[in-house]
């Protein structure tokens, strides 16, 4: 199922004979259904060659029989170079693209700079019938290849990063379900095609997960327990944070204090590279950018939050008890908080995707809006917040299984009035149910309407 991705298609699908491309992104975000979706109407001949962790010669010899199995050689050739290889094919009467997948994987253990030297040298010199596609998914070193300092930069004719789908795009796994069981299904699985795929579209929200996520021979639950962390060599202080963080908002020293490792320097560099992979983002409010003591951290997926959340800690629970009986015990009692902080993070999306479809004009930026309140003794975060010309709309997110009451909308409003040092140009509420009564002058929003671009 091809669910998205529509502008990276039709930006892939251009040509890019005798130019090199960048597709890059996390593991199981689709970089390789894309590739092959783009190539599949490709009218020249194609190659697909993901690199091994191994030598430069032995990604030669992987390399060449790849070329021999697409018949764009004829037999098995001797190369000794990566340049030689693509200096054959450049003589070569017809066009082709040629696809290296998980170029990281080739500088694992071989010099770096060299490696893109190599390739800086193909892309300059070799590829005149040749469109070349380098494909990645260790974010931080495909990142590097756009750096000034790197041999590569200004050698791809285009970059496309893939992230995962949005909630509204990912919904279309499951587009016959209510806009509540959407979210919920978002909050718990994610973006990623992959995982979405595993999922049985009629299938209740527990059902899906004692079937995938707490079913530990199951391709979900090893992509979150494993495969996520599979090339980090921070692996086990990884895991570390991230039971610390789970499905909170964590501020540095509440992450150091947890891990006793206070004032040491180790989390910072433990946490770079996290950060680097965007598994894992440092998030500012909106009227705090540069007040480093009001930043949380945050895990960026959804699946790895909630796995992080219920089941590492009580991962021999589950063997004991089995998914259902662990669904119960374990997940069941908080789930719904769980998806509540979730839905947040969808009702920001949704106001994203209103302003860059040019839906919704005079918004400077969106997040959450730090408060203080002396008069009550308090602090704490709107957590829908858009910051305007001459102040803010605010919004209150509420994932209520029955319609948000009148006296719950008084109350909310009451909380912001008493913040007298916001700018407050417009209040509303997004209650995925929907509303009891609605009263000037505030905005509303349901579930339909977070999902009307579907």
């Amino acid at each position: 199922m091809f669910i998205g991705r529509e502008k990276e298609l039709v930006l892939l699908q251009q040509d890019y004979i005798g130019k090199a491309v960048m597709v890059y992104g996390k593991r199981r975000v689709g970089k390789t259904t894309l590739i092959q979706k783009a190539l599949d109407n490709c009218p020249y001949q194609t190659v697909y060659f993901e690199c091994l962790k191994g030598t430069v010669q032995e990604n030669i010899d992987s390399l060449v029989d790849e070329l021999v199995r697409a018949k764009i050689l004829p037999v098995a050739l001797s190369f000794s170079t990566l340049q030689d290889v693509f200096t054959y094919l450049n003589t070569l009467p017809q066009k082709m693209a040629v696809v290296i997948d998980e170029y990281p994987y080739l500088k694992v253990m071989n010099e770096p700079t060299t490696v893109d030297s190599v390739f800086q040298s193909i892309i300059d010199n070799r590829l005149g019938n040749i469109e070349l596609i380098l494909s990645g998914s260790h974010i931080g070193m495909m990142k590097d290849l756009l750096q000034e300092k790197n041999a590569l930069y200004g050698r791809f004719a285009v970059t496309i990063k893939l992230n995962e789908l949005n909630y509204l795009d990912t919904a279309k796994f499951y587009p016959d379900k209510t806009p509540y069981d959407k979210v919920a299904h978002y909050a718990v699985f994610g973006g990623s095609p992959f995982v979405n795929q595993a999922l049985r579209p009629t299938a209740t929200l527990r059902e899906n997960i004692v079937s995938t996520i707490l079913n530990p021979v199951s391709a979900v639950y090893l992509y979150a327990s494993q495969l996520l962390l599979s090339d980090y060599s921070v692996k086990i202080n990884a895991e570390r944070i991230f039971a610390v963080i789970g499905n909170g908002k964590k501020r540095y020293s509440e992450i150091e204090d947890k891990l006793d490792v206070k004032k040491t320097g180790n989390l910072a560099k433990q946490m770079k590279p996290l950060r680097d992979l965007e598994i894992i983002s440092r998030n500012y409010p909106i009227n705090k950018l540069n007040d480093s003591k009001k930043s949380t951290f945050e895990i960026n997926d959804n699946l790895l939050r909630f796995y992080f959340t219920f089941i590492y800690k009580n991962a021999s629970a589950l063997q004991v008890l089995g998914a259902e009986a662990f669904y119960d015990e374990y997940v069941a009692p908080t789930l719904t908080d769980f998806i509540s902080r979730r839905f947040e993070g969808i009702c920001r999306d949704y106001f994203s995707l209103q302003v860059r479809s040019g839906k919704l004009k005079g918004v400077r930026n969106i997040g959450s809006y730090y408060y203080d309140d002396p008069v009550h003794r308090k602090n704490g975060e709107f957590d829908v917040a858009l910051e305007l010309a001459d102040g803010y709309a605010i919004y209150e997110a509420k994932y209520y299984a029955q319609p948000m009451t009148l006296d719950e909308i008084h109350r909310e409003a009451q909380q912001v009035a008493n913040i007298k040092e916001l700018a407050v140009k417009q209040l509303g509420f997004i209650a995925i149910n929907g509303f009891v009564e609605q009263e000037k002058p505030y905005t509303y929003l349901d579930g339909n309407d977070i999902f009307a671009g579907m």
